[in-house]
């Protein structure tokens, strides 16, 4: 048997069996000798824990030799991301910027156009303080205004004009504009058009309020060129008639005139109608005087004449002779009115007239009542037109109750007929 074949069969021999053995690492130092067991256990432990401490190396190792790159890599990623958001930012305050400005300038603007209503609205206040009392004059006066002067916008419960906007709110007058907030609050809303809506519809209504306030001008001024023509229609109504008495107008003497030269142009318009208005209410007033100082109504209105002036045939002898007034039909006791403005120069029993009155109306004529039963002035006494001066009579040279009336131009008597007829075409205007 071959030493292989031996080693074989030792090999397998049942003295050793097939347990295996652990293994032994034997140190041999000099004369000492050690040996050491290892385990399978703890061969994997080992093994696994230098593994460990080998990658922890390496990781370790990466890490310091890589730190600098990641850490600048860093850095720079931030350094992008907040000059992003700086980008982002320096946008968002431009934009707030440019809303801001425009929302400052709308701001003045409607601020502007709110004032500039306004001081409208104080000039309307003012021109009204001052046509008030022209209106008044004349009204007093008689001047009406023609009714396709007036206006036909609707008007509210306390007689002021209704301005409606664009969109249908309808608001009296423009004061919710003046005591309202006028502000406008700054936000930033870049991508929000609703403020710029909500400035187009305040311009929408501050330009209707503008509107409204325009004619109302446009109003006042109409209504004034009417007064004015309506004035001067009447004043020119009157003394035309007037001319026919004889009666020299005062207000159409001239006078001595002077004063600063002011260019027409230079005058409001408001003003230069006003002005107009002025002088033409002066007229009528002035030719309403005249009309008002010239026996030109009647003493006893309603009574039939009887007798007309001039020649006639005398009631008591029958022979012809000169009638110097009308006599009107009245019943004893009625009402003898004035017929012009005046002052009364006799009051008494005076001959064939018997109760008379005599009043002075300036211009030289002079009125008188005659046959009266009552006289109820006294001289000295200014009366005005249709005071009652006193009571028809039979009195003096008298056939029954009746008036006599006589109209004298300096002491000499004039027919009252024409001055009656001028008084009936004037009597409307008066």
């Amino acid at each position: 048997m071959t030493s292989e074949a031996a080693m074989k069969k030792a090999k397998h021999s049942p003295i050793f069996s097939n347990q295996q053995e652990p293994h032994t690492i034997i140190i041999a130092r000099g004369e000492t000798i050690r040996h050491f067991t290892l385990r399978p256990w703890a061969a994997i432990l080992g093994g696994t824990l230098a593994f460990a401490l080998a990658g922890t190396y390496l990781i370790a190792t990466s890490y310091l030799v890589f730190r600098d790159d990641l850490i600048n890599g860093s850095v720079a990623r931030q350094a992008r991301l907040q000059q992003a958001y700086e980008d982002r930012i320096a946008s968002l305050r431009t934009q707030l910027d440019q809303v801001t400005s425009r929302q400052l300038l709308d701001q003045q603007a409607m601020e502007g156009k709110v004032a500039e209503l306004i001081q409208r609205q104080k000039s309307l206040t003012e021109r009204h303080a001052k046509l008030a009392p022209m209106l008044q004059r004349a009204e007093h006066a008689g001047a009406a205004i023609p009714p396709e002067a007036d206006s036909n916008a609707p008007m509210d419960s306390n007689g002021q004009d209704i301005v409606k906007s664009n969109d249908d709110d309808a608001f009296y007058g423009i004061d919710p504009i003046i005591t309202g907030p006028t502000s406008v609050t700054r936000k930033p809303a870049p991508r929000d058009d609703r403020p710029r809506k909500s400035v187009d519809k305040a311009e929408l209504l501050l330009k209707s309020v503008n509107t409204s306030l325009t004619d109302i001008e446009t109003k006042q001024i109409a209504q004034m060129q009417a007064l004015s023509n309506t004035a001067y229609e009447n004043a020119d109504k009157i003394m035309e008639a007037l001319a026919a008495t004889g009666v020299k107008p005062v207000l159409d003497e001239k006078s001595d005139t002077g004063g600063p030269f002011i260019p027409a142009g230079s005058i409001a318009p408001f003003d230069a109608k006003l002005n107009d208005l002025d002088q033409a209410l002066e007229r009528l007033e002035g030719a309403k005087a005249l009309a008002k100082s010239i026996p030109i109504s009647n003493p006893v209105p309603g009574m039939p004449v009887s007798s007309t002036f001039g020649v006639r045939k005398d009631p008591i002898i029958g022979s012809m002779a000169f009638h110097s007034g009308i006599d009107f039909r009245a019943m004893s006791g009625s009402s003898v009115r004035a017929t012009a403005n005046g002052t009364v120069t006799e009051a008494g029993y005076n001959g064939g007239y018997g109760n008379m009155v005599e009043v002075d109306h300036g211009n030289g004529l002079s009125t008188r009542y005659g046959h009266m039963s009552q006289i109820l002035v006294t001289p000295g006494q200014k009366i005005k037109i249709g005071d009652v001066v006193g009571k028809v009579g039979s009195t003096g040279r008298s056939t029954g109750p009746h008036l006599h009336y006589e109209v004298r131009r300096n002491g000499s008597a004039i027919n009252p007929a024409s001055f009656l007829t001028i008084g009936r075409e004037v009597a409307a205007e008066l």
